[in-house]
């Protein structure tokens, strides 16, 4: 009998597995890019097929592109943004006198024609016919030749020639610490088309979204130039510049003025690179894991400092691949370039002239993000705290764990940043849209910060171990994948047993807080009666401690009744006491200690400081004396 049930329940976990994979699809493109670059006149021109493959159950009678250069030009979407919104990137604009005053004048609109960015595409084709394409702005929008039906393929092919901007945001040429060519969102990029339909959005302030495919990418230019980003170098014997393997010739011709680099890039949703006649090139290999690339500017002040953060740099990629998965590529690419950190397939573009721990911070920061982002490919736009939170959280792990000195909660900054903004009165839910948030620091906050804390408080919620088991099982299912807010909430409830809607709902969808407070503490004859309250919209199980007068201490857990779950003892060595469950609607709790009052020296809403209690002066009793 035991054998018989044994097999029926296998053959029921086989069928929920698999029918969850069969409702899941995504789409797939195959990039073949030919890329010629003038760097006399920063300007390129190219040849693209695209194989695109609608793996969805929609026929599709437009597809649509993204030319996200075409957001350097005086007048765009972005433009308009810089000068719209109070709080401007910084580095987007100029600060000038206007009568006296300091004003912010945005550096696109000042841009001059051989100083704009562009894209333009020409000779669109679907299956050798003319297809209908027009530009707007930052979008390309294509009426196709013949509709494509579902579960199959066309190929698109075209032509596009652009324009290098001067470097304001993320791509460009000669960033402030004078590296020559950032090249990233420098293509036609074909948009996503998911459960949602299509994400066309405009290039207006920050995120990406992409397709998964291959890259098969030449790149042609002055031969003087050294390259890196994404994907494995095909020819390294005629390229030189330290990609070649030992005592292999480099087979240059002695008159050619360009090479041809050719780059293949397997399964990733993006193709970056970056170029200057002056990098730098080392290459470390991580034990059992990927060689890490480091490019930058041969400049004897940051020399030190890049040297240094490589082997750091082993021991982040080392922790990260332990606590979530590991990286699936061969390769790893460090490149200076950029206007600050930003995160691309298989490479990070990075400033590199600060302070070291500056530097090892960013690229703890941007490399986490091969992680999240591009393994666990979330839609940024919709969901900014998936990636850029998610990232912190292992950044935070990871610059603690290679740290001299450890700290009990590295999130401690994220929880700060939070409670800035609750106090702030300007906070809005995660569920803003990226470029719609009424301040950039809000956004910053609400992405980065409070994203942050949904994990490190998701750890207070089903225990630090479920929490770490969480992260495996998420990157383990969902890796190349797209998964939304709803996969990382059933991921954790799957792992833990625990019931988590309300949590997603609240902490991210909107700005309800959490807090508690000790009410009352009242004896009761040879007792004494502690009464909670919860004053915030938002619920959480609480832990508490108290600590008595003979120097020892006890912990009590009140589960919460929504939740349907008891957490292990996250303090094995204090006592701990699991009192009846607190539902939502009664907004106070009353339990009792059989300890007269005189003996208690201090009663503690949760010690860890994991909850983000919003309002920590009632946390305690006594009361903790407002400042």
């Amino acid at each position: 009998m035991k054998k018989y049930f044994l097999i029926y329940f296998l053959f029921l976990t086989l069928t929920f597995s698999f029918a969850q994979t069969a409702t899941y699809w995504q789409q797939q493109v195959d990039y073949k890019m030919d890329v010629t670059m003038d760097v006399q006149n920063n300007q390129y021109k190219g040849i693209q097929k695209l194989i695109y493959k609608n793996n969805s159950h929609d026929t599709l009678r437009k597809v649509f592109f993204h030319l996200y250069n075409n957001a350097f030009q005086p007048g765009s979407e972005m433009d308009a943004r810089v000068q719209s919104i109070s709080d401007p990137d910084r580095r987007m604009v100029n600060k000038i006198k206007v009568e006296g005053k300091d004003v912010k004048e945005s550096r696109i609109a000042k841009l001059k024609p051989n100083e704009i960015g562009y894209l333009n595409i020409s000779n669109f084709k679907q299956d050798g016919r003319i297809a209908s394409a027009k530009t707007i702005g930052t979008i390309l929008e294509v009426t196709l030749a013949k509709p494509l039906l579902p579960h199959s393929k066309t190929t698109f092919t075209l032509n596009f020639d652009g324009q290098v901007p001067l470097q304001i945001r993320r791509s460009g040429r000669n960033n402030v610490e004078g590296v020559e060519f950032s090249m990233s969102q420098w293509y036609p990029k074909i948009a996503e088309f998911d459960f949602e339909g299509w994400h066309a959005d405009p290039y207006i302030a920050r995120e990406f979204y992409g397709v998964w495919g291959n890259f098969d990418v030449n790149i042609t230019m002055d031969k003087a130039y050294v390259l890196g980003g994404t994907g494995y170098l095909q020819n390294p014997n005629e390229i030189g510049h330290g990609y070649q393997e030992a005592n292999v010739t480099v087979k240059q011709s002695s008159d050619a003025k360009t090479l041809t680099w050719h780059f293949k890039a397997p399964n990733v949703h993006d193709f970056t690179w970056a170029a200057d006649k002056n990098y730098l090139h080392d290459i470390v290999q991580v034990p059992d894991g990927a060689t890490l690339h480091f490019l930058y500017k041969n400049n004897p002040k940051i020399i030190a400092n890049w040297k240094k953060a490589e082997f750091e740099t082993i021991k982040l990629m080392t922790f990260y691949n332990r606590i979530v998965g590991k990286y699936p590529y061969k390769q790893y690419s460090i490149i200076q370039g950029g206007d600050g950190g930003m995160e691309y397939a298989m490479c990070t573009l990075i400033l590199g002239e600060g302070t070291y721990d500056g530097l090892i911070g960013v690229i703890a920061h941007e490399m986490g993000h091969s992680w999240f982002q591009h393994l666990l490919a979330s839609n940024e736009s919709k969901h900014g705290w998936m990636d850029e939170g998610f990232t912190s959280f292992i950044e935070d792990l990871g610059m603690n764990e290679i740290a001299e000195k450890k700290v009990s909660n590295p999130h401690e900054g994220s929880y700060s940043g939070y409670y800035f903004m609750v106090d702030s009165g300007k906070e809005q839910p995660q569920t803003t849209h990226s470029d719609r948030y009424d301040l950039n620091q809000v956004y910053s906050i609400t992405s980065y910060s409070k994203g942050d804390i949904f994990l490190s408080q998701l750890g207070y919620l089903i225990g630090k171990d479920n929490l770490m088991k969480t992260l495996k099982r998420y990157f383990a299912d969902f890796k190349f994948k797209h998964p939304t807010p709803n996969d990382i909430k059933r991921t954790a409830e799957r792992v833990s047993g625990a019931n988590l809607d309300w949590y997603l709902t609240d902490w991210t969808q909107t700005t309800n807080t959490i807090d508690y407070g000790v009410k009352d503490v009242l004896e009761n004859g040879n007792n004494t009666t502690i009464t909670l309250e919860r004053i915030g919209r938002m619920p959480m199980p609480i832990d508490l401690t108290v600590e008595y007068t003979d120097g020892t201490k006890q912990a009590f857990y009140i589960p919460l009744r929504m939740m349907s779950f008891e957490k292990e003892n996250p303090d094995p060595e204090t006592k701990r006491t699991i009192l009846k469950d607190w539902a939502w609607a009664y907004s106070t709790y009353e339990f009792s200690l059989s300890k007269q009052i005189n003996s208690i020296k201090k009663i503690t809403i949760d010690p860890s400081g994991l909850m983000a209690d919003v309002k920590q002066d009632n946390n305690s009793y006594p009361p903790v004396a407002k400042k």
